[in-house]
């Protein structure tokens, strides 16, 4: 088998962590023969900031660079920078900062946000105009080689969303300043219920060459490879395990020889438990 690192896009999955990070982590990733592994570093439907196990977040950071596993964090789900309620935007820096510490202290190469809404009835604009001067912050505090990349995620378009298409990322990569430690993960699911016809022929490259033009190349790190189990355009997020949806397996095939995706890993987070998962994983190498 050639080496994690040397493959054009290494394929992994979200994983429990219940039980330690490398612990419980590690060995489910091993179970699937997950190349890249997401976690959840406090309770994603919570604001706690948890500290970490020192020795699992030092057998966990060895043994992802001894197996060549790339390793990234997912916020919570509950952080909004565009919430018109200031108790929810002061947690949202203190949970968006916990997640990127604890990114920094295993080894991550990227922490997860999504992009968040306009809450209360306020235009994006003034939304944006929060988001930067909230969250601009706390990029620049990733002055370290080693610091993660914060990953914008785009939602499915549901009620007030400040991204859900590509085009959306522009003003917002702009509030941010196109900061270089800014960077996108672009979640199949998400797009596709935002509009974009992945399942449509060449529908995966068009869309990937517009999230090029509107952020530039080199800023999409990393892809979220879950299907649809709603059509397109519907603005329901609704994972669905690979080829068993509306997107379909073809746009995966199509998704990992466009050259935007050149060395991106692949994270699934679809239905099932460990069976389901690990077809799913077995089912993207295969299309690679």
């Amino acid at each position: 088998m050639e080496p994690v690192e040397a493959m054009r896009n290494p394929v992994g999955s979200h994983v429990p962590v219940a039980g330690g990070l490398a612990r419980t982590g590690l060995s489910y990733a091993r179970e699937l023969g997950a190349e890249a592994v997401q976690v959840f570093v406090a309770n994603p439907r919570g604001w706690a900031t948890p500290a970490g196990s020192p020795a699992q977040d030092e057998q966990f950071r060895a043994e992802c660079a001894a197996e060549g596993i790339s390793a990234w964090v997912h916020a919570p789900y509950l952080i909004n920078f565009g919430s018109h309620t200031e108790a929810t935007v002061e947690r949202s820096v203190e949970s968006l900062r916990h997640s990127l510490r604890r990114g920094r202290e295993i080894g991550a190469l990227g922490v997860v946000v999504h992009t968040g809404s306009a809450t209360g009835g306020r235009p994006h604009g003034e939304a944006l105009a929060q988001v930067r001067e909230r969250m601009l912050p706390l990029l620049d505090e990733l002055t370290d080689d080693g610091d993660p990349f914060l990953l914008l995620e785009s939602t499915a378009g549901q009620g007030f969303s400040l991204c859900s298409r590509m085009e959306d990322l522009g003003p917002y990569f702009e509030a941010l300043d196109f900061h270089p430690k800014l960077g996108v993960c672009l979640d199949t699911c998400h797009a596709f219920a935002a509009g974009h016809d992945l399942a449509a022929p060449q529908g995966m490259a068009l869309a990937l060459d517009l999230l090029v033009a509107t952020v530039g190349e080199g800023r999409l790190k990393l892809i979220h490879a879950n299907d649809s189990q709603d059509v397109v355009g519907a603005h329901k997020d609704r994972h669905a395990n690979i080829g068993a949806g509306h997107i379909g397996e073809e746009p995966y095939r199509e998704l990992m020889r466009c050259p935007a995706t050149e060395g991106v890993p692949l994270i699934i987070e679809t239905p099932g438990r460990k069976e389901g998962h690990a077809a799913d994983v077995a089912l993207l190498k295969k299309l690679r």
